[in-house]
């Protein structure tokens, strides 16, 4: 079996579904169909059953598929070490970053990046900082960018902090926000829980939420508008002019910080690409990456 094969299983596990494999891997149905029969008859066994529910696999085909995740690991190593061994920054980086990395300092950091080092390629996985943290440790990526204060045992450097702050088009009077019209969006657990406690803190009645949107970018653009505040990171709010701001503040009078970290694993420091791309994040200033 070969690179490809493993893909196969690896994506037919997650989609049950021949259509929708062969769609994602860019292969035709019948391609898709015949390498899975030569899977078979390599290993002598049946790997899947194909009915009206879908794609069920057999005990030796669930087998496959569960090494499947390892195998692609291992020939993605085997890879990197191989292009390491002539002592270049060359190859394909693997980065996992929180989706408000991604929209607001990812572009320009790359591309910094990539004049630098042309024969770099990047792979990016975008997420909540939650799911990254999992990547970054399941050894999919070579870095993550997470923002908050997760556990992590291994190496990490702290980029940049900013403020969680309540944003309106008008001032506002703090101690009348249960009774102001609130825009929520969907975010990271680990902030979602900052801000909750900090609102348990401070009020007795829950906020009144009268829009709910699914980005942070256009929760910005509704406050923007004057149609009700939102308790957002203060980094997303720098390039909007007219917006008012309050710091969300512990009980103490602390500024409530939201930390960005980059986290990777030591011995990926033996990739020239990893090492290469560590050191220059470390010597940039990513307040002024755009």
């Amino acid at each position: 079996m070969d690179e490809r094969d493993w893909l196969i299983l690896q994506i037919l596990y997650k989609e049950k579904n021949i259509t929708k494999t062969a769609k994602s891997l860019h292969i035709s149905q019948p391609a898709l169909t015949h390498r899975l029969q030569q899977m078979e008859k390599e290993f002598g066994v049946q790997i899947v059953n194909r009915g009206r529910w879908g794609v069920q696999f057999t005990p030796q085909g669930e087998y496959l598929a569960k090494c499947a995740h390892q195998m692609l690991l291992n020939i993605q190593q085997i890879k990197e070490n191989v292009m390491n061994m002539e002592h270049k920054v060359a190859g394909t980086l693997r980065l996992g970053v929180s989706t408000f990395f991604t929209d607001y300092k990812l572009p320009g950091l790359l591309k910094l990046f990539k004049d630098q080092y042309p024969n770099i390629e990047f792979k990016v996985t975008t997420g909540w900082s939650s799911d990254i943290v999992h990547l970054i440790y399941n050894q999919d990526v070579h870095i993550g960018f997470v923002k908050g204060d997760y556990s992590w045992k291994d190496e990490k450097r702290l980029l940049f902090e900013e403020t969680i702050c309540i944003a309106s088009k008008e001032k506002i009077d703090i101690h009348n926000l249960p009774h102001l019209p609130r825009i929520d969006y969907l975010t990271d657990p680990l902030l979602e829980t900052t801000v909750n406690h900090w609102w348990g803190e401070n009020y007795s009645q829950p906020p009144l939420v009268s829009i709910e949107v699914d980005k942070a970018d256009t929760c910005k653009k509704m406050v923007a508008n004057g149609l009700g505040y939102a308790i957002l990171p203060s980094m997303i709010l720098q390039d909007v002019e007219g917006i008012h701001k309050i710091d969300l503040k512990t009980k103490d009078g602390e500024p409530i910080i939201r930390k960005t970290w980059m986290f990777f694993h030591k011995e990926a420091l033996k990739l020239n690409i990893v090492k290469a791309f560590v050191q220059f994040v470390e010597n940039l200033d990513l307040h002024d990456v755009k």
